[in-house]
């Protein structure tokens, strides 16, 4: 069984060729000019340095100088100062020709958490959920088309899927991401739901975009998302809306579990209300 979090980078992103050298240097200079083309405070330097940063991942811990070019499609030369502006602010590190990120990144990735007060609110009533059911509890907000988990309390099994804070999936094969998915206009749900690169993850998975769609639509109407084994075999999750106080939603909080040990039907009798009276409780404190 392949495990939710050996897949950190998404399956659904939509797949693109890779440019190098000068040709991804043109390409994102291109793309650069068009965005300050209609926006003249767009600043493309930021946007390069943003995706120098973001090209450090789990399968490209390190780079050397010419791997971090190619990956964030940039000239040895912009690369070269983006990494060395980076070293001297702390945010990566170099050992010889590699580069890695430091521990200084964790300052922005902690710096929105802070914000966001909710989360403090929900970590009890996540523990309690998750003692009470002993299931994992699991909070996400919505980003394009992935979850990012910004919440976790995991269920004291021996055997559990290993989940972390900043874990992206995908959102249209999760609860997590269906029940958020749910608050856009048809537009917008549809625009997302084009970008994807659809691929059946387990014999469950749904694969019709127009399926796809009616699922989340009614997944909106009755207030809750379940999604069975479409992502991984043998997981089941349950999740409901965070919402702020104008009613759009912020986040969504789930309990998940192994098919073998809640059906659906004791899922939504044992697990939603709860879950509700839970996300109600967050809610309520979104500001």
């Amino acid at each position: 069984m392949r495990h939710v979090s050996e897949r950190l980078t998404p399956v659904n992103r939509k797949s693109e060729p890779a440019l190098s050298g000068a040709a991804g240097a043109k390409a994102l200079d291109a793309k650069a000019d068009g965005a300050k083309a209609h926006d003249k405070e767009f600043m493309a330097t930021l946007a390069k340095g943003l995706a120098v940063l973001g090209s450090f991942d789990k399968d490209r811990p390190t780079m050397t100088l010419s791997q971090a070019a190619l990956a964030a499609g940039l000239s040895r030369a912009t690369a070269r100062r983006i990494l060395r502006t980076l070293t001297e602010l702390g945010y990566v590190e170099q050992s010889g020709r590699q580069f890695s990120l430091s521990s200084g990144i964790l300052k922005l990735g902690f710096a929105y958490l802070a914000t966001q007060n909710w989360i403090e609110q929900a970590s009890p009533l996540m523990r309690q959920l998750s003692e009470q059911f002993h299931e994992s509890c699991s909070a996400a907000i919505l980003q394009a088309t992935e979850i990012v988990y910004v919440a976790r309390i995991p269920a004291s099994r021996i055997m559990s899927v290993a989940l972390a804070v900043g874990t992206r999936l995908p959102a249209f094969y999760t609860a997590l991401g269906r029940i958020q998915l749910g608050f856009l206009d048809d537009a917008e749900l549809w625009r997302r739901l084009r970008s994807l690169r659809v691929e059946a993850l387990t014999p469950s998975t749904i694969t019709d975009v127009q399926a796809l769609f009616d699922r989340v639509r009614e997944d909106r109407t009755q207030g809750f998302s379940i999604v069975d084994e479409e992502l991984e075999r043998g997981l089941r999750a349950i999740a409901v809306p965070i919402l702020d106080r104008s009613g759009q939603v912020v986040a969504a909080l789930n309990l998940s579990t192994h098919s073998t040990r809640t059906t659906r039907n004791e899922m939504r009798d044992r697990f939603l209300p709860g879950l509700r009276a839970a996300a109600a409780q967050i809610s309520s404190s979104v500001v």
